[in-house]
Parts: structure tokens; sequence; C-alpha cells
């Protein structure tokens, strides 16, 4: 071979993988810049899929959270919870949280919304869709807030039809994190350690799951329309006054008397938890050291030469690599074993508070037939108030046990101590109407609960699938004939924990 052939030869050898690097670097350089830039999308677009169009990987990130697509019933792993929620919806339907694709549909198909037949009927408010959906923070800006929070859930059926999604979180002109839901930003500055206008990125790299993530109740708002029409609007509202911490927030709706729902059988003015993630999050040492909800539970990745924030919004354990292993120096399975250890004594406290709590509900039920009078049960009756409200922040928080377990163990201690307190009392008020032997029924599965309490479970399941079959499909109509929706985020399969 010649020596001229030679060189033109290595030349290309060497040549041509320098090329191609050159040209991927081009790509993925032009890649970078496109996710960089400010596209074409209109305010509080609710489509994710139109976003999805200048940002394909976060958008088909998100799209993975339906892989978590398992129903897993509460209820009949601690059966005592329906006692425990006697008189309120969850007693009749409560799966674990699905990823942020089956968000909505879970709000639709629960038996807690009920059946309704048109906008006025059914159980719930509007407000049980403030965390669903972007076509809330949507339909904010077109109605006013009132007005959003004024009326039946089944109001907004045909125009809520958007699972969680990029408008939620960020501003469609310059892509920053933010706030669209105003009940947080009043909430923080009422609380005033960390007012909104003084936040970071990082800040807001929490704070855009706060808006959801957290304790809320629906304060009654009165107000009056254009045409002079006096309303009442059941406006979601941060209880942080008073500060963050369980007893804190129970002190708020204790000095407001706000009750929830008065129970069943033991007619407890009884608070319900939602889901206090945040306020958890903020004792613990993650929270200490100023780390986001976004660093652990939306970690940067890279695919070739782009980096960019996953939307499989999950379990860090998913992708310890990405996560946890950024920080800590221990190995996958021992981070693993020490996680499993935390949630395995959080379940020890949490199942030993529902049993403790259950009881007390039946022996107060007990009592009342007996003929106990409203001044001897009260002091039984704000024990268990207490102790059922410092319960469901522990658990309600879904991550507390790893977020803050001390905090966590220590509210469920305060629980269960609440609880025993309450029994106490009630001994002696049995006593006192000769029944100090009276034994609360043992709870051995969620039918037989339901059943305690009087639930009529087969109405509920049957009129639930009539709703699904008629008003739930003219909503879907309506949401197709406006184009609002997207529809990536409608293919699933129907499961429900009452479906056969």
């Amino acid at each position: 071979m010649k020596r001229s052939t030679f060189v033109t030869i290595a030349c290309v050898v060497v040549m041509v993988p320098m090329l191609l690097l050159v040209i991927s670097i081009k790509e993925n350089k032009a890649e970078q810049n496109a996710i960089n830039s400010v596209p074409e999308i209109k305010k509080l677009e609710p489509k994710s899929a139109e976003w999805g169009k200048y940002y394909p990987r976060q958008y088909d990130s998100y799209l993975e959270t339906r892989k978590s697509d398992e129903i897993k019933d509460v209820l009949k792993q601690d059966p005592n919870l329906v006692v425990l929620w006697a008189g309120y919806g969850f007693s009749k339907d409560y799966n674990a949280p699905r990823g942020h694709y089956y968000i909505l549909e879970d709000n639709i198909n629960t038996l807690r919304t009920g059946a309704p037949v048109d906008q006025k009927s059914g159980p719930m408010p509007t407000a049980c869709w403030t965390c669903k959906s972007p076509d809330v923070p949507r339909l904010i800006e077109e109605k006013g807030e009132l007005d959003f929070f004024t009326g039946k859930w089944a109001r907004w059926g045909s125009e809520i039809v958007n699972p969680v999604g990029c408008a939620d979180c960020h501003d469609n002109k310059t892509m920053k994190l933010t706030v669209t839901r105003d009940f947080l930003k009043r909430a923080l500055d009422a609380e005033g350690s960390e007012p909104f206008a003084d936040a970071k990125h990082q800040d807001m790299r929490t704070l855009v799951c706060v808006q959801c993530h957290s304790e809320y109740y629906f304060k009654k708002t009165p107000w009056t329309d254009p045409a002079g029409e006096e309303h009442t609007a059941g406006v979601v509202t941060f209880p942080w006054d008073n500060g963050l911490s369980a007893e804190d927030i129970e002190q708020y709706y204790d000095e407001r008397e706000f009750v929830d729902w008065t129970h069943k059988l033991s007619k407890t003015p009884m608070l319900k938890a939602q889901h206090p993630g945040y306020e958890t999050f903020k004792t613990g040492i993650h929270g200490k050291n100023n780390l986001a909800c976004a660093d652990c539970h939306m970690p940067y990745v890279r695919e070739g030469g782009v980096k960019y924030s996953s939307h499989k919004i999950g379990s860090p354990l998913d992708d310890m690599q990405n996560t946890c292993l950024n920080c800590h120096g221990e190995s996958e399975q021992e981070l693993k074993d020490i996680i499993a250890r935390k949630l395995e004594r959080k379940n020890e406290l949490a199942h030993t508070a529902t049993d403790i709590l259950a009881k007390a509900h039946l022996e107060a039920a007990k009592a009342w037939e007996l003929g106990a009078t409203e001044a001897e049960m009260k002091p039984a009756l704000t024990d268990i108030r207490h102790g059922q409200w410092r319960w469901d922040f522990a658990v309600a928080a879904h991550g507390g046990f790893f977020h803050a377990p001390e905090e966590t163990l220590r509210i469920l201690g305060s629980a269960i101590n609440k609880a025993h307190d309450a029994r106490l009392k009630l001994r002696i008020i049995l006593a006192k109407y000769s029944a100090a032997d009276y034994q609360a029924p043992a709870i051995t599965s969620k039918e037989q609960a339901q059943e305690l309490i009087g639930l009529p479970m087969e109405k509920l399941v049957n009129d639930k699938m009539k709703f699904l079959g008629t008003l739930r499909e003219e909503w879907n109509k309506e949401a197709a004939t406006k184009g609002i929706f997207d529809l990536k985020t409608r293919e699933m399969e129907f499961k429900t924990s009452y479906s056969k």
C-alpha cells in the first residue's frame, strides 16, 4: 500500500469519528438551546401536550407516572380506619395515592365524590378539584376565586379534565416556576417565617409542590356576585397562622371551633388531616438542610449532552443513583434497609393508634346509648378529637416516616396517649352507667366495619356506577367538543377498589 493511501485512510479513520462527535455536540447544543428558549404557549394552557411540543423529554417522563397504576385498598389493610372515619367519606373508599397521571381519574372514580346527577347535586364542594388539575387555575383566572369555590363538585365536571401538569407549576412566558394558587401565598405570609415575596428559586422547587401537598380546610367565605346575589364560597385555606406543627394547627382549629364532620358513632366533632407533607418535611433533616422536593422527586438526568429535570414524580428509591446517592455514602441496599425500618416503626405505632381510637369511638357510642350527658362526655370527646387529629396528621403526610421520622413518631406517640386518656375517661362513664365490663367489638374486615357503622355499600357502588355511565359520559363529550383535554392523559384502564 502506498504511503499516501495509508495516510488518507488514517485521516479518514480519525476524522470521521471527530466529525460525528462535532455533529452530535451541535445537535445536543441545539436541543439544549431549544429547551432553554421560550416557546409560544398561551397563559395557563391546561393541556400538557402543548408544552410537550417544546419539552418532549420532560413531557415523556411525566407520562411515565402512568406506570404506578396499582390500586392499594387502605381500608382493607386496616379496617379500623372505617370506624375512625364513620360518617365521613373516607369510610366508604380510600386507596393509596397513585401517580399524577391518575390523580384526576381517581378523584372522579372514588366513592367519596358520590354520584351526582346534575351540576347542583352530590356531597362534595367545588374545592375538591383544587389539587387535581391545571384547569383549576385556568378557571380561577376566568371566573374569579370566590366564584370557582362556590357550589358543588359536579359544577366543573366538564371543565376540569386534565390531570396535574405543566401549567400548575410553570409560567408560560418565562418557564420559571410559579405558584398558581394564591391561597398558598396568603398562608405563607400569615405564618410569617418565610413570606412568599422572599422565595428564591430553590424555595420554588418546593413551593410549587406545597400548593397541594399540605394541610388545608374549606373556609366558608360570603361574597356577592355582580348581579347582587349572595353566595358562600368554600375557599381552600391553609391553617398556618399559629405555625406548622400538628399542635399549632390543632390550636388554630380549636380557636375557631372548626369541625370537618361529627363522628357518626361517638358524636365527636372531628378533624380530618389532608396531606401535610410540607409541614412535616420542614421539621426533618432534609428540610432543615434546604433540600427541595424536586431534588429527590424530580432529579436531574442526562440523555447524551442534554440535562433536564425528570418529571416522573415518584419515590426517590426508584432512581437512587440520581437521588439519594448524590449525597449519601451508603450502598443502595443499606439505605433501603434503613428506610424500610423507619416505615416499619411508623406502621407499628400507627396501627396501635387506630386500634385504640376505634375502641374509643365504640365505647363513646355505648356511653351515649346508656344515657351519658354532653357535660360528662365532652372531656373524652376532646381527647378523641385531638388524638385522631394527631394520628391522621402523622399518617396523611404519606412520606412523613422518611421526611421527618422523629417528628412522625413523636406525633403518633402523642396520638396514642390522647386515645388512652379518652378511654380512661370513658371507662369511668361506662362504670357509672353499670357497663364497666363493656368490650368494644373487634374489627376484623373492611366489610364488617362498614356494616357496623351502617354504610349501604351496595347502593353506594350502584349509584356510582350509574353516575360513571351517565353524567360522567356527558362531561367527557362536552370536554371533547371543547377540545380542552390532552388525549394522552386519558388513556387508562378503569380501576377501583370496589369494581368487580
